[in-house]
């Protein structure tokens, strides 16, 4: 017998609802300049606090500073987009397993 539909999207949306609210408070950090810049993003993809360590703010060279923080920041921004897929193949995997006739949806799986 077939799971009923309706309810196993009620299911979904409302697991998903929960774990984004967990995707909030889960954070990573993106570092450069061998830990001398850390970012630290949220797995919404929210950048929550950076912290630049005195030695590395030298006004006669700006541009490596600002360098610095991009690839901190994307570091952290990439390791917060592979958590956050994690987290929700966590909730999403043994739901998508009970769909009918293998039915898949994009992205996941």
């Amino acid at each position: 017998m077939l799971p009923n539909f309706g309810n196993l999207m009620k299911q979904m949306q409302e697991d998903m609802q929960k774990t984004q609210a967990q995707l909030a408070k889960i954070t990573v950090e993106g570092t450069a300049g061998g830990g001398m810049v850390k970012v630290i993003a949220n797995c919404q993809s929210q950048i929550v606090r950076v912290e630049i360590e005195p030695e590395v703010i030298d006004p006669q060279d700006k541009e490596m500073l600002e360098d610095l923080i991009v690839a901190a920041t994307n570091q952290a921004l990439e390791k917060a987009s592979a958590r956050s897929q994690e987290e929700m193949q966590k909730v999403m995997g043994p739901m998508l397993g009970n769909l009918p006739g293998g039915f898949k949806l994009p992205g996941m799986g």
